[in-house]
């Protein structure tokens, strides 16, 4: 979208011609509108939120609350165990984010530094074609293989969800690690350190923009599943929050405020890492674009 801005062209003598420049009105509307389809539900969601349950069922959704009332996320708290789910969410979302990190980082150096090497070179081509294969197409197998390895627990969604985070890591794992110089490793070599002193003094702290950006992906991946721990965790009390979201569903039927609290308070560390974080991610994409 660009900008209204003024442009100064110089002609005979001291005289200036001031051109304005046009402004792409359509590109902009289709901003504001991609805006709004944003901001309109999350403002419904904070506003029926902070109502009583008497004005939560007037029918009138985007009135603001009068007065503001904080009663559904007291009872949201109580009713779904917040502090408990929020644990087991942040158990289940910090295992995979450190989890697909390390892996992502180790499979990316050691398929980019052996690209010359058939096994290498297929076995980033199988990664990507893992990409196409969705959790629900081999749900059924994974339910069966986690309940009898004793894996239906929150550990068995932790790795799980690294493994179906793993292909899109690598991928961007090794577009960056492509934009680093061989000399840098050939001169670590020379001073004598070994593979492993290679990768993790001088390799892994250069992926620092690149495994912000690959955090930042699997963080809302996993806080936010619903799917993979509904079917692989079998104790309803170590579910997600997402899940017990559901799970009280029902009592959530006509407690209109309860609900949109309750969910409110689980997309809450969500929205908050990506506005605090979503520089890292545009610096990560772009930088592992372009090689340098």
């Amino acid at each position: 979208m660009s900008t209204q801005t003024l442009t100064t062209i110089p002609t005979s003598g001291k005289k200036r011609r001031v051109r304005m420049e046009r402004v792409n009105w359509s590109g902009t509307i289709i901003l504001i509108l991609c805006a709004v389809t944003v901001l309109l539900p999350l403002y419904v969601t904070i506003s029926m939120a902070l109502k009583t349950t008497g004005q939560a069922v007037d029918g009138n959704a985007f009135s603001l609350p009068a007065p503001f009332s904080f009663d559904g996320f007291v009872e949201a708290w109580t009713l779904t165990k917040f502090p408990v789910g929020a644990g087991i969410s942040l158990l289940v979302t910090a295992g995979t984010v450190v989890a697909t990190i390390v892996l992502a980082a180790f499979a990316s150096y050691a398929i980019v530094r052996n690209w010359d090497r058939r096994l290498f070179r297929y076995s980033f081509f199988y990664l990507l074609a893992a990409m196409f294969i969705p959790f629900p197409v081999v749900a059924l197998p994974q339910i069966q293989l986690t309940g009898r390895v004793g894996l239906d627990n929150p550990f068995g969604v932790i790795i799980l969800a690294t493994m179906f985070q793993l292909s899109f890591s690598v991928l961007l794992f090794t577009a960056f690690l492509r934009s680093i110089p061989i000399e840098l490793e050939e001169s670590a070599r020379i001073d004598g350190a070994t593979t492993w002193q290679t990768f993790w003094k001088l390799i892994f702290p250069l992926l620092a923009p690149m495994s912000a950006t690959v955090g930042i992906f699997a963080f809302l991946y996993a806080w936010n599943d619903f799917m993979m721990p509904s079917l692989i965790i079998a104790d309803p009390a170590l579910q997600t929050l997402p899940v017990r979201q559901n799970l009280f569903q029902n009592q959530f039927s006509n407690n209109y405020n309860v609900a949109f609290a309750s969910y409110l308070m689980a997309m809450a560390p969500a929205i908050v890492a990506y506005l605090f974080t979503q520089r890292w991610v545009m610096e990560g994409v772009t930088q592992g674009a372009v090689k340098g």
